[in-house]
């Protein structure tokens, strides 16, 4: 509003005619501004992201042109009125083909230069947001680097371990297997920035494995994975954090339940991720602002998926509630 406030006091002061009434040249410039910004948001809210963005760039073309012209045609009667009822009451009228060249190549002009400002912006902050991207992408490998283990010497010190369980301990040695699949994981799969979604699941598996077994017996963990997900991609280790504090944080509820649920499922191009615990009645602090995990996953979700996402983080008595939505892309869809 303030651009446009600005913009319309520059008309009057510049376009100034001593033969004509500061009221007229107001009146005038303020029936330009009307015609100038309903093309401006015709363009920047449907034709531009429809057309110009997606390369069709002769259908853009036709737009911005009919827009103008629409507009021309529409401001020659509201010329032609003021003219005879104000402005130049008693004298000759200028033709209708003579008014609308005039605001046509007016609106043109202006239409043209603020929309150009507008794209020129836009395109400024991309690279600006595209360049914080690069940026955090190049921090974050630098500190998976700097606290990578040497691989051959960490499985190495894995299978010492193992060999030293005792074999009756079948237990301990299958657990500490899980574990070394786990971290091949992450240290090899979890290079790229997307990876299969069922290399993923197979993670999560693996972690509910360990889970339960140093949690108490009564847990109950409920792992539902619609078959419609395989196949998709995902960014790497984007939902673990979430199923890490579901089981850091499960308790027994008043009524004995001792429960995580998550579940993966698919609706289109939506992929869906829920994940709920039960809690101790007693209150906590609230899980949404507890730990980095949760704000890293944010700041993830907002790199990988910037406008695709919905994260919701909720809490009753009893139970702790993360939805995720995640709106899937071709490329993402493409094995499928």
């Amino acid at each position: 509003m303030m651009l446009w406030a600005g913009l319309y006091l520059f008309w009057v002061m510049v376009f100034q005619n001593r033969s004509f009434a500061l009221a007229q040249t107001a009146t005038i410039e303020f029936c330009y501004l009307l015609f100038i910004a309903g093309n401006f948001y015709f363009n920047v809210s449907f034709a531009i992201p429809r057309f110009l963005n997606k390369g069709r760039y002769f259908q853009y073309a036709l737009l911005f042109v009919a827009g103008i012209a629409m507009a021309a045609m529409l401001r020659v009667p509201l010329a032609m009125f003021m003219n005879e009822s104000f402005f130049r009451v008693g004298k000759s009228q200028p033709s209708a083909a003579a008014l609308f060249l005039a605001s046509f190549l007016n609106i043109a002009i202006w239409t043209t230069l603020v929309v150009a400002a507008k794209v020129a912006l836009d395109r400024f902050r991309m690279q600006q947001y595209m360049e914080e991207i690069r940026k955090e992408k190049s921090k974050t490998e630098l500190d998976f680097l700097n606290a990578q283990l040497n691989p051959h010497f960490l499985f190495n010190s894995i299978h010492s371990i193992y060999g030293s369980i005792d074999k009756n301990n079948q237990t301990a040695r299958n657990m500490l297997l899980t574990f070394s699949d786990m971290l091949r994981y992450q240290l090899y799969d979890c290079s790229s920035e997307v990876i299969d979604l069922n290399s993923e699941l197979q993670y999560i598996q693996s972690y509910i494995t360990l889970q339960r077994a140093r949690k108490e017996e009564d847990l109950i963990v409920d792992f539902r994975i619609d078959n419609n997900v395989r196949g998709l991609k995902v960014a790497p280790l984007l939902f673990i954090c979430f199923i890490e504090n579901a089981f850091k944080y499960v308790g027994v509820t008043a009524k004995g339940e001792h429960r995580v649920e998550l579940s993966f499922y698919r609706k289109k191009d939506l992929l869906s991720f829920t994940c709920m615990n039960t809690k101790d009645p007693i209150p906590v602090v609230n899980l949404e602002h507890r730990g980095i995990g949760i704000d890293n996953a944010r700041r993830r979700l907002k790199l990988h998926y910037p406008d695709s996402h919905v994260l919701d983080i909720s809490q009753d008595e009893e139970h702790y509630f993360v939805n995720l939505k995640i709106k899937m892309d071709e490329v993402e869809m493409s094995d499928y």
